[in-house]
């Protein structure tokens, strides 16, 4: 074969391998992205900010979740709610109240109600990980946010799949893979709420926006803010935490 064929097929073969030697795709993207938010397992302490045009409410929590299925957290301020318990396990949502000492497991009819008052229903607390699983996903484009520059990515749901959403939109910087802001649109293409995301700090050996706005776009003034003060990563949590046997006990 004559060397100038050799060397066109090199370059045709070098085109067409580049974005699969060192590009990645948006699936992988949002992998990563999804992965590096809660690590194998995490703990972490926030406060909850519920701003409304002619009140704001604040508590505090702490949660420790396990993998994509296993969350639970509790409140520990104010005084009135303190030692209120969710847990997610597998799908399910579990409440106890101890003012009561009672465990409730939400029917789907309470899916869509708000979780606590805020701004996120209790869809939104159990389908955390649906981006990954419920979604197919496209890069659409790239944009600052925050100064730095992020990946701009369409999901839309796959078919059958059980969400809310008819399109999200989220933009994910190049760097530490931190999701900056997610925009929620409803099935006829209007936009419904925005997560934005800001003040990056060092968690462990992790950076992270440690403030989150969660703000509907049809409610002017109101507004969920969630201030993470401690998140750790990839630590030990027993598996008791998970139960609701356990869900009283815990602190």
């Amino acid at each position: 074969m004559p060397k100038q064929k050799i060397n066109l097929w090199a370059a045709v073969f070098l085109l067409f391998s580049f974005p699969m030697l060192f590009g990645q795709t948006a699936a992988e993207i949002i992998q990563k992205a999804d992965k590096k938010f809660r690590g194998n397992t995490s703990y972490a302490e926030f406060t909850i900010d519920i701003i409304r045009p002619k009140w704001s409410k604040q508590m505090k929590m702490k949660a420790w979740s396990k993998g994509t299925n296993y969350s639970v957290s509790v409140v520990t301020s104010p005084a009135k709610e303190r030692g209120t318990v969710f847990l997610m396990r597998d799908k399910e949502v579990w409440n106890y109240m101890p003012t009561i000492d009672r465990k409730i497991k939400f029917p789907p009819s309470m899916m869509m109600q708000n979780w606590m008052g805020t701004d996120l229903t209790n869809d939104d607390m159990v389908k955390m990980s649906s981006i990954v699983e419920d979604y197919s996903q496209k890069i659409i484009g790239e944009e600052e946010k925050e100064g730095l520059t992020c990946w701009k990515i369409e999901l839309t749901p796959k078919e059958n799949a059980a969400v809310v959403w008819g399109k999200i939109i989220i933009w994910i910087d190049k760097k530490e893979y931190m999701q900056l802001q997610v925009d929620y649109y409803d099935e006829d293409g209007f936009l419904v709420n925005q997560m934005i995301a800001s003040k990056v700090k060092h968690f462990g050996d992790k950076v992270l926006p440690s403030v989150l706005r969660v703000i509907p776009q049809d409610k002017e003034g109101q507004e969920t803010v969630i201030t993470y003060t401690v998140w750790k990563f990839n630590i030990e949590i027993p598996n008791s935490y998970f139960t609701s046997n356990y869900m009283n006990r815990i602190h």
